[in-house]
């Protein structure tokens, strides 16, 4: 672990985090549109939403270990890049789901009577009226969630990161190596590592973070822009 580049855990990472993003982003906005546009206001839709917002507190090595419980172990997916995603992906959830309901909620309801009484169902209703007026809120929840996870150890620790492989893998129910754990093993556990790839490795880890936090900032941006109100 002195030689070579780092290539094979920044892949890793970019994996994890892309897998996350992708279950977690429509899962999250289907639930608050269902909580925001569908559900009655119930003793059991209250308590639903105050699990969400507490489920965003929940220390990371939780999460860890319910992933390998239930990915890892139960649904026997191994320790993968699968199981990790997915339990990187449920982290997301409480914050995606929290602020998609915030952005849904912020659509002027003006908006959905005049498209209800020109002949739309609620579904094109919400299809084609609210959902893209909500985009900025939705993108600022995943910008939060995405900064969230792609440095986290714990989860990834039980799921799905190894110490070392010789290979890259080579589909999803295979090890991976990650950013935050192979920073952590050089700087606790390998004696006379060479600060400058400690440091090194740290700013990389924070440059891709920076990058995808932009990208997800642009694209708020444009959406921002579009709006008639």
């Amino acid at each position: 672990m002195r030689e070579g580049g780092i290539f094979p855990a920044l892949l890793g990472t970019i994996y994890l985090v892309t897998g996350a993003v992708a279950v977690s982003l429509p899962t999250g906005v289907l639930a608050a549109v269902y909580l925001t546009e569908y559900a009655k206001d119930t003793v059991l839709t209250r308590i639903i939403k105050l699990a969400i917002v507490n489920l965003a507190g929940v220390p990371s090595v939780v999460y860890g270990l319910f992933g390998l419980g239930l990915f890892v172990i139960f649904l026997n997916f191994g320790a993968s890049i699968l199981s990790g995603a997915l339990t990187l992906a449920i982290m997301e959830l409480p914050v995606i789901i929290t602020s998609s309901r915030e952005a849904l909620m912020g659509v002027p309801r003006s908006f959905r009577e005049v498209s209800l009484s020109l002949g739309a169902s609620k579904w094109q209703t919400i299809r084609h009226v609210v959902l893209p007026y909500a985009v900025p809120g939705i993108m600022t929840g995943t910008i939060l969630s995405v900064a969230r996870v792609a440095g986290e150890t714990a989860p990834i620790l039980f799921t799905v990161a190894a110490f070392y492989l010789p290979d890259l893998p080579r589909s999803i129910f295979d090890q991976a190596m990650a950013l935050p754990y192979h920073l952590y093993i050089i700087s606790t556990q390998i004696p006379n590592m060479p600060k400058g790839l400690t440091y090194g490795t740290a700013l990389v880890l924070i440059m891709l973070v920076l990058s995808m936090n932009l990208f997800a900032i642009v694209a708020r941006t444009y959406f921002r822009r579009r709006k008639k109100w």
